[in-house]
């Protein structure tokens, strides 16, 4: 048995090495996970680079760190707006099938509603003969 998959699995299978690179980028980077790390990380380099006795890489105010923020915020900032563009698009192409969900379930329900329709004229015809039956016969 072939199992079917929804709108979303069709879509991500027909990702990008790159676009999924994007994606897994901006989910990792709006974590709690990654601020948690980056603040280790942060206050690390200052305490290494205040209390070294020896070599100090980077001395206040820090140049080198700021360097390295600015180049990561250079490369995350075009990575996420690309990860969000395509979220727009997955979005929009999801409401246009929610869309033409609901046009064929409200196609289906008026064809339901004519059907109950009819049959609800069939029953009346047939009890109104059935009367006009008994009105007839009780005229005999």
């Amino acid at each position: 048995m072939e199992i079917k998959k929804n709108w979303h699995e069709r879509h991500h299978d027909t990702l990008s090495f790159g676009s999924h690179l994007a994606d897994s980028v901006a989910k990792g980077m709006g974590s709690w996970s990654f601020i948690i790390i980056q603040t280790i990380l942060v206050v690390l380099w200052m305490a290494l680079n205040m209390i070294g006795y020896i070599y100090h890489w980077d001395v206040y105010p820090f140049i080198l760190l700021n360097l390295v923020f600015s180049t990561q915020a250079a490369y995350a900032a075009p990575i996420i707006m690309m990860s969000q563009n395509r979220q727009n698009d997955r979005d929009r192409i999801q409401a246009q099938a929610d869309y033409q969900t609901n046009i064929d379930a409200k196609l289906e329900i008026e064809a339901l509603a004519i059907k109950l329709k009819s049959l609800e004229v069939d029953k009346l015809d047939k009890i109104i003969q059935m009367l006009n039956q008994m009105e007839k016969s009780t005229e005999k």
